[in-house]
């Protein structure tokens, strides 16, 4: 993979009223090839705190830097390790503590009260003892955005959150990113191609077509756009929806 004018770092802008600092996240011109692929041409994009952006049509995984949490279609977790010690590592790593020989974590009870807190808001808190290879799919992606929640990063991103999920599965995760969306400090990205679960949790809709952006806007405007329609959602040209 070659890439051109890369994603510009996150950075912090004077609030309008000069009280703060907000953090935003952009691109510039960013090109990215896989061989002689294209994968994305020349897009500039600003992402802000406060908004959930669903990103249609991005095949390439997206790059990450420093201050990002991302979770992906295939779980990144340490199977062997039961659900609170994936989180508690993940809190540990956050919190700057390494290892102590004469206070090993056991008695770290910060570390694990918070590994505990984050457990209970993605109801995994009943399963903490398991080993994380034992969990359903499901569970593997709570416990996956547990690890995020952790890290405390500024900017989400998922990948396809609800790829493999069974039917029963997919309410639990949209509903853990829906909360998240209520941290309005937060940037949050979704690489997403069901538009079932774009409509559900966008607040703004980026469509690249032949790696090229075609369409950003407010979700019902994108939607309706014939390029959208045809591409998405198998509507013919002058068409309208059933």
């Amino acid at each position: 993979m070659t890439s051109e004018s890369a994603a510009t770092p996150a950075r912090q802008d004077t609030d309008l009223d000069g009280a703060g600092m907000t953090f935003t996240l952009e691109t510039r011109d960013l090109t990215i090839r896989f061989g002689g692929h294209v994968a994305v041409n020349r897009v500039s994009c600003t992402f802000r705190p406060g908004e959930l952006t669903a990103i249609v049509g991005l095949s390439a995984p997206l790059r990450t830097r420093a201050g990002l949490g991302r979770a992906f279609q295939l779980t990144n977790l340490f199977p062997n390790l039961s659900v609170e010690e994936n989180v508690r590592l993940a809190v540990q790593s956050e919190s700057g503590v390494h290892y102590e020989m004469l206070r090993p974590w056991t008695k770290r009870r910060d570390l694990i009260a918070r590994a505990d807190a984050i457990l209970d808001k993605v109801a995994l808190g009943g399963r903490r003892r398991v080993p994380a290879t034992a969990l359903s799919h499901g569970d593997q992606r709570k416990l996956e955005v547990a690890l995020m929640m952790a890290l405390e990063p500024k900017v989400f991103m998922f990948d396809e959150p609800t790829a493999g999920m069974s039917i029963d599965e997919v309410p639990v995760v949209l509903n853990l990113i829906a909360q998240l969306k209520q941290d309005a400090s937060k940037i949050i990205l979704l690489v997403e191609h069901k538009m079932d679960v774009v409509r559900s949790l966008a607040d703004r809709i980026i469509v690249l077509h032949n790696g090229q952006l075609v369409a950003d806007g407010k979700p019902a405007d994108v939607i309706a756009s014939p390029i959208v329609q045809e591409a998405y959602l198998g509507i013919a040209p002058g068409k309208s929806a059933a």
